[in-house]
């Protein structure tokens, strides 16, 4: 029993995190984005200052720009590690957000905001 329990205990401490994409928008909410981006008015310098760099720039067939800002945080559930009982039941939980945003010329046209939650299970049991 002590052997389960210290293996439960360690997987708890193991169950690991990890991110990627542009950290800048760790913290953003919509409220946030709205007080840093306004239509018709903030530029693609402002839009720099604020956010970085994007992760990718795409373009519209009339010629306009997109930028995307993606974050996604990866969590591992801690059932993972337990030896045999994780073959069972695993998993993980991501939370994916992305700020988009339409340049007409220099200027903000349209942008938006998203967040969503992923929970993925893949033990045999789950």
């Amino acid at each position: 029993m002590k052997k389960v329990l210290s293996a439960a205990i360690i997987a708890m401490l193991l169950a690991g995190c990890a991110s990627s994409g542009n950290r800048s928008i760790e913290r953003e909410t919509q409220a946030t984005i709205q007080t840093k981006l306004q239509k018709g008015v903030t530029k693609k310098a402002q839009v720099k200052q604020h956010f970085g760099d994007p992760m990718s720039v795409s373009f519209t067939d009339g010629g306009n720009e997109i930028w995307n800002y993606t974050l996604a945080k990866v969590k591992i559930d801690g059932k993972t590690f337990i030896p045999f009982y994780g073959l069972f039941h695993n998993g993980s939980k991501t939370n994916t957000k992305q700020l988009v945003i339409l340049f007409k010329d220099d200027i903000v046209e349209k942008y938006t905001m998203s967040e969503s939650a992923i929970d993925t299970k893949s033990g045999w049991a789950d």
